[in-house]
């Protein structure tokens, strides 16, 4: 992944929030929790190819107005949070733009065929003698 974090890190939008998380009376005074938000079409870091397949990959992560969002609460601090936020969306893009293997397709030995058909006739055994009367 050729991708410079530095650039794609100017890019997003972090608001902060209360949060739901640890900190005890901290938790109704302080806003600690961090959502990263990326508008990925609009991205001058990243490539057309790369859009799409983030696109592809994280659409279940991306809203109908194209945002990327995530989301941190579990620190203390904002800082810790913006820390845990920007790793969660590096590790995302990772995974999202690794080349997939191609499968190659194999056929079943013969082994594998000759047990699956004595798995088959031991359990049409098994259920033909349950009908049986003593």
């Amino acid at each position: 992944m050729n991708l410079d974090m530095n650039k794609l890190i100017k890019e997003c939008v972090f608001t902060a929030a209360r949060s739901s998380g640890s900190g005890g009376q901290n938790v109704n005074k302080v806003s600690t929790k961090i959502t990263l938000s990326l508008q990925i079409e609009e991205s001058a870091v990243l490539s057309d190819e790369q859009k799409m397949m983030i696109s592809e990959r994280l659409k279940n992560k991306i809203g109908n107005d194209g945002r990327l969002q995530i989301s941190n609460d579990t620190e203390r601090t904002q800082f810790l949070n913006k820390k845990a936020v920007i790793k969660k969306l590096e590790l995302m893009l990772q995974k999202a733009l690794k080349e997939r293997k191609k499968r190659i397709a194999t056929k079943p030995t013969k082994l594998s065929k000759e047990k699956r058909l004595e798995d088959k006739k031991r359990q049409s055994d098994k259920k033909s003698l349950r009908g049986e009367k003593w």
